[in-house]
This record gives structure tokens, C-alpha cells and sequence, in this order.
């Protein structure tokens, strides 16, 4: 059966209806008023669909917003204020870690515009509490212009089982893993730490020893996509005063393309051994040390001590790769894979910076035979001046002893000559006032002319005798 209403009254539902509306006009008048009022209110701005403010407005506060056509890197970075990102792998780098940061004290770049990112991997010493300090404490210098950008440090371990001795680390039995676990661990680092407003990364081997100031402006300078510098290192005078040191920059070569033919899919062909016979022009045998540092030189491969390359490179997707790319891994294969993707790399072979001596089991052991030899000299000499001064004290000084002697000798010679002449002076005779010379006494005379009567002998009467056939003999 239909129920009926009276006309009088009004449905529940229609009252509820003209409420919802009064309040839908009441919110619509209030943000209205709202816009007007506040217009630069975040709220307000997602809902005005920019009637109301500028394109600057659109945005939240947790949005970041990068033009990346304006980090591109360019030859004169320092006066743009472009921003670089220095990576530093480290391993077992406690030794290093003053040395290192005396350099970055001493770069001429502006500091913040260098952001510091390091890798601590495998690490068996005190890299990471050292590492630390020498952060807190660049930070804190009263200096503001030694305060460096933004600083990651970043923990990862690869498992690399290879030794940091000089043998194990160049010993050619471990060049292809290690430099594939090495690939790994710079691109962690430059993954984790690039960021969109950095225009160029450089990476830098904490064990460099001497290297330009100004090297970030002068490696920028030449605008090149990808650069690096000659690398030497200095040896002791008995091993010839220096030595090339990275011989992975390098041109290609026909026997190296011939033999890299011959190898397996997964090989890894590595410089300066006598197992690949490369024939490559290398950077570092093309040095001339008194010429033009700023020639340049295309390269095929790169060494990992210095290299500065554009952040483009690596946002084009050129990487390190951690395995065989045209038979090579790590910084030769990126500076292969950088020049197959049409980028610059170049070199230049008259600048030069030098990595520290680090010495083989051979020269430990020749040094230590150096040492030995050194100490039994210095033995044998303290053991002849100590039996000197023994002789000197037992016998006295030789010269200074014949000194005295003839200086004795003389004294007493000349003693003996002035009595002998105090002896021998005569005596004069005074006569009507002339000196009349007494002669001297002979032998067995008086003096004072005396004539001493000889005591008659035994032989006298036949003495006299012959005296007398004498004085015959003469007569006749």
C-alpha cells in the first residue's frame, strides 16, 4: 500500500541536502577568500593551477629541482663555480693519510666547491678512525677557506683477499681479479656519491707523493672530456733516481689488438708484464722533463692514480667496468669504453706527477744487505779509532815526543858548547900595556906556561940513545 505525505512538510532527505550545500559554498567562499589573502601559501598554491602565482610558487618544499645543462664542465670551472666530486678508494691507507691530506690543505680550487667522497673497503688498520680525525680536523680550521663541501665516507667490503705489499699488489698472478674487485668498488663510490650538481669527478690514489697545487685547474684547463697526467716515482741512487710508474695510460697498438684475438672471452690484458707483449706506445716512456707540459696526447687506456674526467661521462653510463670489455677491466677499460662512446681521453705525457717508493722484496732485501755492509764499515771504523786512541794513549803522540826530544837534544848541545868555550877562552898577559897571548896548555902542559917534568921510566936511557943516532943521521 503507497504511502502519502501532507504538501505541508518537507523530506528529511531535502533538508539534509540544501545543509550539505550550505556548507559546500561556505568552504568555496573561504578558500577563495583564502587565495586572495594568502597567495603564496603552499595549500593554496596546488589548487589555484597557477592563476594565481608564477611557476617559482609550483613547487614543495621537498622537490629539487636540476638543470643538468648547466653542469656540462667547462675549461674555466673555478670562475663558474663548477662543483667538483673528489672519489678516494681506500684500503689499509693509514700510512698515507697525513700525506694525502697536506695535499688537499694545499689545493688551489676552492675548497667548498670540492665535494670529498671516500671508499673504506677490506680494511685491516686504522684507516677509518684516522681518517676521521683528519676530517674533523681540515673542518675545523680556523682558516674557512680550508672547509671543504659536503663529505661521505662510505663502508663497503669486496672480499679482496690480495696483500697491500708491493709484491702481491703488482704480482701478475693477481692483476685480473684484483683489478675486477677494484672496478666494483669505484663505481659503489661514484654511484653512491654523485650527485646532480657536480660538473666534474676527480679520482686521486691517496699514496701520491708530489703533485702540482694547482693540478685541478690545470688538467681542466685543456676541457677535455676525460684527462690524466704522466705518473712517475722516484727511487733510490743505486736503482737510478726514478722510474715510470702507471703504464696503463697507453695508444693501442696492432699487437695488441692481434693478441687480444687470441685470448679468452673473460682475459684481462694488463700492461708492463712480459706475459702480454703489447708493443704499446705508453705515456709514461714519452716524457721529457723539460717539455711543454701542456701537450697533449689521445689515449686509449687510462691509469687510476689521476684522473679528472667530465660528470657527463659517467651520467652517459661509461663506467668501470668489473669485467672484460674488449679484454680489459677497471681504468683501461673505462678509457676504452669512454673512447667507444665518441668521449675525448687524452694525456699529457710532460706533466708529471710522482707517487711514492714503494719497495720490492728485492730491494728490501738488497737495502738490508746496504744496511749490513754500512754497519760493519762504521764497526771497523770505531774499532781503528779506539785502537788509536789507545796507542796514542800508551805511547804518547810520536810527533810531539820527537819534538820534545830534539828540543831537549838541542839544549843540551848547546849547554856543552858554551862550557867548552868558557873553557878555552886564554887568559892575557898585560906588558908595558900590551896583551901579550899566553899559549894554551896542551895536553899533558900546565896551563900558565909551566913546563910539567915528566917522570923518569925505565925505557929512558934507551930512549935517549936513539934520539942521539937520530941527530946523527941528520948531521951527516
Amino acid at each position: 500500500m503507497a504511502r502519502f505525505q501532507p504538501r505541508g512538510t518537507t523530506p528529511a532527505i531535502r533538508r539534509r541536502r540544501r545543509l550539505l550545500v550550505r556548507i559546500g559554498l561556505a568552504i568555496t567562499v573561504c578558500l577563495l577568500i583564502g587565495l586572495f589573502t594568502w597567495p603564496s601559501a603552499s595549500i593554496f598554491s596546488l589548487y589555484s593551477f597557477g592563476l594565481f602565482s608564477s611557476g617559482d610558487d609550483f613547487q614543495l618544499e621537498t622537490v629539487r629541482y636540476y638543470d643538468l645543462s648547466n653542469v656540462q664542465g667547462t675549461a674555466r670551472g673555478w670562475e663558474r663555480e663548477e662543483r667538483i666530486l673528489l672519489c678516494v678508494p681506500l684500503r689499509d691507507a693509514e700510512p698515507h693519510l697525513s700525506m694525502f691530506f697536506s695535499h688537499l690543505r694545499n689545493f688551489t680550487y676552492p675548497h667548498h666547491l670540492i665535494d670529498l667522497a671516500f671508499l673504506v673497503s677490506d680494511s685491516k688498520d686504522r684507516t677509518l678512525e684516522v681518517l676521521s680525525n683528519n676530517l674533523e680536523m681540515i673542518q675545523a680550521d680556523e682558516d674557512d677557506l680550508q672547509h671543504y663541501g659536503e663529505i661521505s665516507i662510505i663502508e663497503k667490503d669486496f672480499g679482496q683477499k690480495v696483500d697491500q705489499d708491493v709484491e702481491s699488489r703488482h704480482g701478475f698472478a693477481a692483476q685480473a681479479s684484483r683489478r675486477k674487485l677494484m672496478a666494483q668498488a669505484r663505481n659503489w663510490l661514484l654511484s653512491a656519491a654523485l650527485r646532480p650538481y657536480h660538473s666534474w669527478v676527480y679520482w686521486r690514489d691517496v699514496d701520491v707523493e708530489t703533485a702540482p697545487f694547482t693540478i685541478l685547474e690545470d688538467l681542466m684547463r685543456h676541457n677535455k672530456d676525460v684527462i690524466v697526467p704522466n705518473v712517475w716515482r722516484p727511487l733510490p741512487d743505486w736503482l737510478g733516481g726514478e722510474q715510470p710508474y702507471d703504464l696503463n695510460s697507453w695508444q693501442e697498438s696492432e699487437t695488441a689488438l692481434a693478441l687480444a684475438d687470441t685470448l679468452d672471452e673473460d682475459a684481462v690484458i694488463v700492461e708492463g708484464y712480459a706475459e702480454y707483449a703489447t708493443w704499446r706506445p705508453h705515456l709514461a716512456y714519452l716524457r721529457d722533463p723539460y717539455g711543454d707540459p701542456d701537450m697533449e696526447m689521445e689515449i686509449d687506456g687510462v691509469g687510476g692514480v689521476s684522473i679528472l674526467a667530465k660528470a657527463k661521462v659517467f651520467r652517459h653510463g661509461v663506467h668501470f667496468p668489473a669485467f672484460s670489455f674488449e679484454k680489459h677491466a677497471e681504468t683501461e677499460g673505462f678509457g676504452k669504453m669512454a673512447r667507444r662512446m665518441q668521449f675525448s681521453v687524452v694525456g699529457l705525457p710532460h706533466y708529471t706527477i710522482w707517487h711514492m717508493y714503494e719497495p720490492s722484496v728485492d730491494d728490501i732485501k738488497h737495502m738490508e744487505q746496504m744496511e749490513q755492509e754500512k754497519l760493519a764499515r762504521e764497526q771497523e771504523e770505531k774499532e781503528k779509532a779506539e785502537k788509536a786512541k789507545k796507542m796514542k794513549e800508551q805511547f804518547g803522540d810520536t810527533a810531539s815526543q820527537w819534538e820534545k826530544d830534539k828540543s831537549e837534544m838541542h839544549n843540551i848541545a848547546a849547554k856543552e858548547g858554551k862550557k867548552e868555550t868558557v873553557e878555552t877562552t886564554p887568559k892575557n898577559k898585560v906588558a908595558d900595556g900590551q896583551a901579550v897571548p899566553v899559549k894554551a896548555a896542551g895536553a899533558g902542559e900546565p896551563a900558565n906556561g909551566q913546563t910539567k917534568e915528566k917522570a923518569p921510566t925505565k925505557d929512558a936511557p934507551k930512549a935517549a940513545q936513539e934520539k942521539g943516532a937520530k941527530k946523527e943521521d941528520r948531521k951527516i
